[in-house]
């Protein structure tokens, strides 16, 4: 079952690297988002620092969105997911294979390149790690809980807007949590609490997300 798993995961990953422009775009949109935030409100240090944890968060979420079309519909269209179907090993695992190597070519370029931007934003350096960390925790929900809404819309016309309308109110704690560890951190508050939260969502949706989406898929290919 978990040979079946890696194959899967490899497989994605190896795919993704073939479809490099997918995974740049996701990135490139992520630098140019929080980049653009310092030239409009100016270069006030403070105001920076202010905005700065809700900026990198907001733009790390629709970032990932970009993405999430591709995460079933490259499968839909040739017949893979109808072969998933028919394969012994739960479904609900082969699309966590799936997730996970979308988060490793979406979710975590965006989490290695977030410090530097927001050295932008005069963040001050005990507060980096803090970032990093609340996006390690942050991303791979969002991935996750974002495949349910993909699986729900597969081939319905207009599904990347429709992924929005559903996805989007169920980041709501993911966003507050996470940018609310870095503004912890950097108010000297502790970040403990918020990140124990977003480690708690994490675990929820790693539980009930790959059922949730394999149950969408089922539905959706009938």
């Amino acid at each position: 079952m978990f040979a079946v798993f890696r194959c899967l995961f490899i497989r994605d990953l190896l795919l993704a690297v073939r479809r490099l422009a997918d995974v740049l775009t996701t990135l490139f949109f992520f630098v140019i988002v929080v980049s653009l935030f310092p030239l409009g409100v100016g270069p006030e240090a403070e105001t920076l620092r202010t905005i700065a944890p809700g900026v990198v968060w907001v733009a790390a979420l629709l970032a990932s969105m970009l993405a999430l079309g591709h995460l079933f519909d490259s499968d839909f269209r040739d017949g893979t997911l109808e072969q998933m179907l028919l394969t012994p090993q739960p479904l609900s695992l082969l699309v966590l294979g799936k997730v996970m190597a979308h988060w490793v070519v979406t979710g975590l370029p965006l989490v290695l390149v977030a410090p530097l931007l927001g050295l932008q934003f005069d963040m001050a350096p005990s507060a980096l790690p803090i970032l990093v960390v609340s996006l390690l925790l942050g991303t791979p929900a969002i991935s996750l809980i974002g495949a349910v809404g993909a699986a729900l819309t597969l081939g319905v016309r207009g599904g990347s807007v429709l992924v929005s309308l559903l996805v989007l109110p169920l980041y709501i704690p993911v966003l507050i949590f996470g940018a609310g560890a870095v503004e912890a951190g950097i108010s000297g508050l502790g970040a403990g609490a918020h990140l124990s939260l977003l480690g708690a969502i994490l675990v929820l949706a790693l539980c009930f997300a790959p059922v949730a989406a394999a149950t969408a898929l089922r539905i959706s290919l009938e």
